[in-house]
């Protein structure tokens, strides 16, 4: 729940963390339902802390130097590992998500250049042809509450649709996102089999909504991949990535790897970003003084018009307003790993088969490093203040090798669809409605995020 205490500022919706340690079936019925609701009391400001599941050894780190020696330093001793796979491997297949060792940087390689920064800037106009169609939306919709949730999962849909392969895709949206959250639901929830390694060949039984959801998003994904085999155009990413060679044997991505990385794209880019919107309206309607900088900012850069790709670099202050909603609701809340030999953090043995969980949800809000971290404040994100930070203080998009692909991407995107709207509509808050985060394999609002949309 949000609300406000008399005199002070805003309390932010977030479970209460556990006072005390959980048994195995308590903790196994919080992390099936809500992610983020195991992390204990102590470990927001503990360097490392550790327990058994079973016999299974898991270490969550919450210290910047130790998350870089993991993520960057000993990448290689610590994969995703076969939870990742078992769980995210019957959606996303080989994607860049879940691809481990030769065959993810050969994948990373060659799909590296389509996300260059002149690319990126070529699909600047239809994120923000995108941002106005919704505005123009708004304005003629009739009076009463929205779903926030729902209206930027559809924008980020349509944006990933039409930068990914020049598709509209209109009145599947709902269906879409329909599908989409179902295979979060099914594959995001995961079981006493999925933590304690059990093969990955047995089956895991999931429903067979999620296996239509599935089969939903696949037939969109091939079936766009069929037209433009069959000589459609488009100018998109997908057209970079039919271009695309591996650089040592000049090898180009068959349909079911294309597959792969678009579903990834898809699914994992649109998602994040829309709830990383989500989140920043939610924070922009309990902070009216962080709304009216915002505001002034858009004022003065863009006099009533709508954002540009050249306008991004004046645009700093959205920028930092949505880095600060990633702190406090990171999208991706959760990293694990899996250590492959006996390695060594801080005090610590990590043992050869040990899960080591790094989560952003957890290290953002870590008082060492963050004053006041239930605070929603976006100059934490002023140039000369990240520059004095520990680089994996904040990590929203991982870190490392496998920093997520399309990170530049999601911002341009945020900060052009935020620039748009926020120029337009007030997003208020509908009063008593319940703000759940619930951490499954995003944390989205559990009962979604009801507004009313007040016009400028």
């Amino acid at each position: 729940m949000s609300g406000a205490e008399v005199g002070g500022p805003p309390v932010l919706a977030a479970p209460e963390p556990s006072s005390e340690r959980l048994g195995l079936i308590a903790f196994m019925r919080r992390l099936r339902e809500n992610g983020i609701a195991i992390y204990p009391a102590a470990g927001f400001d503990r360097p490392i802390s550790s327990r058994k599941v079973g016999l299974q050894r898991f270490f969550l780190l919450n210290e910047p130097d130790y998350i870089q020696h993991v993520l960057v330093r000993r990448h290689e001793n610590y994969p995703k590992g076969r939870l990742n796979r078992r769980l995210l491997g019957p959606v996303l297949g080989d994607g860049l998500l879940t691809a481990e060792g030769d065959a993810w940087r050969r994948r990373r390689r060659t799909i590296a250049p389509a996300f260059s920064s002149r690319n990126l800037a070529s699909l600047a106009p239809a994120m923000a042809a995108e941002s106005e169609r919704l505005c123009r939306q708004w304005q003629q919709r009739p009076d009463g509450p929205c779903d926030m949730m729902h209206e930027m999962m559809t924008l980020t849909m349509r944006i990933a649709a039409r930068t990914l392969f020049s598709h509209d895709v209109g009145e599947a949206a709902d269906r879409l996102g329909a599908a989409i959250t179902v295979l979060i639901d099914s594959f995001g929830r995961p079981s006493v089999p999925d933590l304690l390694g059990l093969p990955e060949w047995l089956p895991l039984g999931r429903n067979a909504a999620a296996r239509r959801a599935l089969s939903e998003i696949d037939a969109t994904i091939f079936g766009v991949i069929a037209e433009r085999r069959a000589g459609a155009s488009g100018t998109d990413l997908l057209d970079l990535l039919l271009a695309a060679r591996d650089e040592d044997s000049g090898a180009a991505l068959n349909d079911r790897e294309l597959r792969d990385e678009l579903v990834t794209m898809f699914i994992a880019g649109h998602e994040t970003t829309a709830l990383a919107l989500t989140w920043t309206w939610y924070l922009l309607a309990l902070h009216p003084d962080v709304e009216a900088r915002l505001l002034r900012e858009l004022d003065e850069v863009l006099a009533g018009r709508a954002a540009r790709h050249e306008d991004l670099a004046r645009l700093g202050y959205a920028r930092m307003v949505l880095e600060e909603a990633m702190r406090l609701y990171p999208p991706a809340f959760s990293i694990s790993r899996v250590a492959l030999a006996d390695d060594r953090i801080g005090d610590e043995l990590i043992p050869k088969g040990a899960f080591v969980n790094i989560s952003p949800w957890v290290t953002h809000r870590n008082p060492r490093l963050w004053p006041e971290p239930l605070r929603f404040d976006p100059d934490r994100f002023a140039p000369e203040t990240v520059r004095a930070r520990h680089r994996y203080a904040y990590f929203p998009f991982g870190g490392g090798p496998r920093v997520c692909i399309g990170n530049s991407f999601a911002i341009m995107e945020g900060q052009l669809a935020l620039a748009t709207l926020a120029q337009a509509f007030a997003p208020r808050l509908v009063p008593g409605h319940p703000v759940v985060p619930q951490g499954r394999v995003t944390l989205r609002p559990q009962h979604g995020l009801q507004m009313t949309l007040e016009p400028r």
